[in-house]
């Protein structure tokens, strides 16, 4: 067994975690100062955290390329797995022009593209965040935008500042279910904590989407549908989260605020000449005017209903235990890892979730829509082919990334940077937040930072005498911020709006924004550590 060491490099916490953040480090500083292309920077990072692992914590070479196997598979499989079917259901909806249908009656609801882009990034993207996750609701909301004629970049740019509210309670509240399993919390806790933290995003967060499509006035002109949409969205997430279901607070939230969005009579004028000709720069279609059959718009909107149905059937208890018992678990194989105590690790057993997972529940919602809108069989299976050749660089960037998390994880590098954090003492509270958000970063996943960091958190929370319910919720809380600079989710934002290879630009677009709404949320977790805002606590 490989024992993971906390302080390697001479004896020292501080120095170790140094050593350790060198991975993350050589991605962030490729992708955003040298500019390369986000597959390069995945593979170059991942040869670096193992080079660390190796040499650095003395994990054997076998176990390191083993735990950077596992995490490639991870990668492809569920987490690109659910991103390939999504966007297979996306090109099957181009291909039979009802996405044309479905951007023309998004186009009708208001012909302002800062109210478009509320409509589609914040609350369509909330409910594709809540029913699949993982990457599908920045790709598909940005091709949307870049539809209705917004500029690539815009496009890419609001996508992913706006997967941000729902991500904690995405992919029917998998980040929640998974904190509540590694902290040993429960889960009724954990969602009414981080329901008490990622709704005030949601306050934020779509004045700021109008301020990205069209600076000061767009805030200027638009704040009132913006702030009524937010506050729609988090008194609805809060109450669900709190009240209802975790699985089912972000499709609640998105519902609830685009129906204030267009209860709001402001948000129906149409936009001024001069705001749509600065706004929207991009090709914008010529028909976006043209009436639709009433059976074409239902057929449109057909596959996302699929997607809601089908996921809400997955989640009655009886389907949910007959979908799991096709779950695969076994020991992967060349790997024997044990935790600093000298426990064995969870990433010495792997399970594959064959049915339950999302990927399979989005690709039967596929075939049914294929069948509803009027797509050959075999037609769908090529389109299927080809949405993985889109995504060929997405997922060699995807898999090496998750890799890389991997390797950081089992040989104790994670490990290292969080009993640093966890080190700060008073200052925990507020670097909690920055924990999760740079797990996020790693992997791209709210779910994989907290199954890192979550159990860390709980035991640096009892050491210093703070709250283990709100630490773990600001992990997850915190992670969110962290999602629209994952390499992977940059990946995804490019190639869904034909910009491979300017991840880096990207980057730089969306770093301020994410290290100032996290700045935000650590100090809404310091003061809900103390009685300034402890009310808000359960």
């Amino acid at each position: 067994m490989f024992t993971q060491q906390l302080e390697p490099v001479a004896d020292s916490l501080g120095l170790s975690a140094l050593v350790a953040t060198l991975p993350l480090l050589t991605v962030l500083v490729l992708l955003g100062a040298v500019r390369m292309k986000a597959h390069r920077a995945g593979l170059i990072g991942l040869a670096v955290a193992v080079l660390v692992a190796w040499l650095a914590y003395g994990m054997p070479l076998g176990q390191t390329v083993s735990s950077a196997a596992q995490g490639a598979l991870f990668g492809l499989f569920p987490i690109l797995w659910i991103v390939v079917n999504a966007l297979w259901v996306y090109r099957m909806t181009v291909r039979t022009r009802h996405f044309d249908i479905l951007r023309r009656s998004f186009g009708r609801l208001s012909d302002d593209p800062r109210i478009q882009a509320l409509v589609v990034a914040f609350c369509f993207g909330a409910l594709l965040e809540a029913l699949a996750g993982f990457g599908a609701p920045v790709a598909i909301s940005a091709v949307m935008l870049v539809a209705l004629g917004f500029d690539p970049v815009r496009a890419a740019v609001v996508a992913l500042v706006a997967n941000t509210a729902p991500v904690a309670f995405g992919a029917m509240g998998t980040p929640v279910v998974t904190l509540a399993q590694v902290t040993g919390l429960p889960l009724d806790t954990v969602a009414t904590v981080v329901g008490r933290q990622t709704p005030l995003l949601a306050l934020v967060v779509p004045l700021l989407l109008v301020t990205l499509v069209d600076g000061r006035r767009g805030l200027r002109e638009t704040w009132v549908p913006a702030l009524a949409c937010g506050f729609a969205f988090a008194v609805a997430q809060f109450a669900a989260s709190n009240y209802v279901s975790a699985q089912l607070a972000d499709i609640g939230a998105a519902l609830a605020g685009a129906g204030a969005l267009m209860a709001v009579p402001h948000a129906r004028r149409p936009a001024t000449e001069p705001v749509r000709v600065a706004v929207l720069t991009g090709a914008r279609s010529e028909d976006l005017d043209h009436d639709d059959p009433r059976p074409e718009v239902l057929r449109a909107y057909a596959p996302y209903a699929l997607i809601v149905a089908v996921f809400s059937l997955a989640q009655i208890p009886a389907v949910k235990d007959l979908l799991a018992k096709a779950t695969r678990t076994f020991d992967w194989p060349f790997l024997n890892v044990g935790d600093p105590s000298g426990n064995p690790v969870g990433g010495n057993v792997f399970s594959l979730p064959l049915l339950g997972t999302g990927g399979t529940l989005v690709l039967l919602a596929g075939v049914g829509t294929a069948a509803v809108i009027g797509v050959h069989a075999r037609v769908a299976v090529r389109e299927w082919a080809a949405t993985v050749h889109e995504l060929r660089f997405a997922i060699l960037t995807v898999t090496s990334v998750l890799a890389l998390a991997y390797v950081m994880n089992l040989s104790g590098q994670a490990a290292t940077i969080g009993h640093y954090v966890a080190a700060a003492g008073a200052g925990l509270a507020f670097l909690s937040p920055v924990l999760g958000w740079f797990g996020v970063a790693v992997t791209g996943s709210d779910t994989s930072a907290n199954a890192l960091f979550g159990a860390l958190q709980v035991t640096a929370a009892q050491q210093s005498g703070l709250s283990p319910e709100l630490l773990a919720a600001a992990n997850s809380s915190g992670g969110v911020l962290g999602k629209m600079i994952s390499p992977q989710n940059l990946t995804i934002a490019c190639a869904a709006v034909g910009l491979a290879g300017k991840e880096g630009d990207l980057l730089r677009k969306v770093l301020p924004w994410s290290l100032g709404l996290l700045l935000v949320m650590c100090l809404i977790v310091v003061g809900q550590s103390t009685a300034v805002l402890g009310w808000m606590l359960p």
